[in-house]
């Protein structure tokens, strides 16, 4: 499984508008596995993919124990670009 999720925020769904959708994919995946994911998952054929690495971070927090620290997960994000009048629906998909 290389697509985990969709992101749905307000930057990403201003993007629909040209097209272009937000996914969290696999760290260990390549452009080309990924544009074959999209398009037997959702039947659609991309015109352009972006991907981004997201380094781990510290994070910590105070609470009646003590301080708590920890490290977030390592993220890669894909923006990808549809074709001319080609959308996602992603109310009506099943495989996510």
């Amino acid at each position: 499984m290389i697509l985990i999720k969709p992101f749905i925020t307000d930057k990403s769904s201003m993007n629909e508008e040209k097209s272009c959708y937000t996914f969290s994919v696999c760290i260990k995946s390549n452009k080309n596995q990924i544009k074959k994911e999209i398009d037997k998952v959702f039947g659609v054929s991309t015109k352009k993919i972006r991907t981004m690495i997201y380094p781990r971070k510290d994070k910590s927090k105070y609470t009646k124990k003590g301080f708590l620290y920890g490290k977030t997960i390592r993220l890669k994000k894909a923006i990808i670009q549809l074709k001319e009048n080609q959308k996602i629906d992603f109310l009506n998909q099943k495989n996510i």
